[in-house]
């Protein structure tokens, strides 16, 4: 799948009523909400490139009803794969199933699209609405707050995705300094929040026993658009059907295991499902652990924290990118309201504690679901999916689990 061409580089304009701080998915859906509402806006992201690697894939239905007001869900929905239902199996025996589309009426699916192409399709609507909104190459590196406005200063640069993924843009080429103000300042920058830090504000992580091995394959299940786990007693196993005839697996681990192979993953999956993804035909690998975390205020003076920056939780059920979404949703109309003048106090403290709470319900799902996903012995394994069988014969209790599991 070919992403659209990036914008040539362009400087960071002297003044703006918001910069977002942090040009990944979540960063530039506010950008776009806010450039439709007529407010001025640009985004400093250090990276000149996106990321080559499908990390989130994942929409849920309210993050698809808040990406259609910024005009883009269509776009979406036509380019992903429509996941209707999903299916638990264990030992090549159907467990139990969950129907998605009576979840919501509007849609009724959870939507597979690489993040590649996502912020691809981001980016390509707000050129239309501003052209030089986004600023590629750009690092802030310190900010004050003077109670009227809030002054960045930075440097653009050459930041490649392994040094801007892990903090070190330092460790780039850079280039000439800037300066540049804002009446708002939001953070978008990710899990390791530049702007966080320097705002001083903590954000207490959890590291979670949990470690992973992913990775993207030709599709030879004969599954269709079916999302399946498989609950097997060496770990859980996860399959997500993505266009092109591509399907990501997802295997939970003993350790992390940074040094795998395609085969690696291939052997590991056909050991615990009997299904042999081909090594050859994988374009994504990746291992990873998992950690937790919650930033304890969101707004400090001019400044707001937004997505990860905000709030980490595990990838396990994909959350993270829709929550970032939602907050960003909830956090527009605020922020123009406030530029129009009006007293925001209480809905930007609102926003503080709702927020929160949704990454609270949000971790504790994500962390359900890990907990389904660990090995267990195959005596309690079988007792557990014959309690699950029963569960979900329930019809209430299967719309429930379909409801939350797609952040309803």
């Amino acid at each position: 799948m070919t992403a659209l061409p990036l914008p040539p580089a362009v400087v960071p304009r002297p003044a703006t009523d918001v910069a977002v701080v942090g040009g990944g998915p979540v960063g530039v859906f506010l950008a776009v909400l806010l450039a439709q509402a007529g407010v001025s806006v640009q985004v400093l992201e250090q990276r000149l490139e996106r990321s080559p690697h499908s990390r989130a894939i994942g929409i849920h239905p309210p993050a698809l009803a808040a990406l259609a007001e910024a005009g883009v869900a269509k776009t979406m929905s036509s380019e992903g794969v429509q996941i209707r239902r999903g299916e638990a199996r264990s030992g090549g025996r159907p467990v139990a199933a969950v129907d998605f589309s009576a979840a919501s009426s509007r849609f009724p699916y959870v939507l597979t699209l690489p993040q590649l192409r996502t912020e691809a399709i981001l980016e390509a609507r707000l050129r239309e609405l501003d052209p030089q909104a986004l600023v590629r190459g750009a690092r802030v590196d310190s900010l004050h707050d003077d109670g009227g406005r809030v002054l960045l200063r930075g440097t653009t640069g050459r930041a490649g995705e392994a040094e801007a993924a892990a903090g070190r843009a330092d460790e780039a080429d850079t280039g000439p300094a800037f300066g540049a103000s804002a009446r708002i300042i939001v953070a978008a920058d990710g899990a390791r929040s530049p702007v966080r830090t320097l705002l001083g504000t903590p954000c207490p992580t959890r590291a979670l026993p949990d470690t992973y091995l992913m990775g993207d394959f030709a599709d030879s299940t004969g599954d269709g658009p079916v999302g399946v786990l498989y609950l097997e007693s060496g770990g859980i196993v996860e399959s997500f059907p993505l266009p092109g005839g591509i399907r990501r697996w997802v295997a939970h681990t003993d350790t992390l295991m940074g040094a795998a192979t395609a085969g690696d993953l291939a052997a590991l999956v056909a050991e615990r499902t009997g299904v042999r993804p081909d090594p050859e035909t994988n374009t994504m690998l990746s291992a990873f652990s998992v950690r937790t975390g919650l930033a304890r205020e969101l707004v400090r003076g001019r400044t707001v924290l937004i997505g990860d920056a905000a709030h980490e939780v595990s990838p396990i059920g994909g959350q993270g990118m829709n929550l970032g979404w939602l907050d960003a949703a909830e956090l527009a109309p605020i922020i123009t309201a406030s530029l129009r003048g009006d007293t925001v106090g209480a809905e930007l403290a609102a926003y503080g504690r709702t927020r929160r709470r949704a990454a609270v319900v949000a971790s504790l799902q994500a962390q359900l679901n890990m907990m389904l996903g660990r090995p267990l012995a195959p005596r309690l394994l079988a007792v557990r999916n014959a309690g699950l069988s029963r569960l979900f014969q329930v019809p209430a209790a299967g719309n429930l689990v379909a409801r939350r599991f797609t952040m309803q």
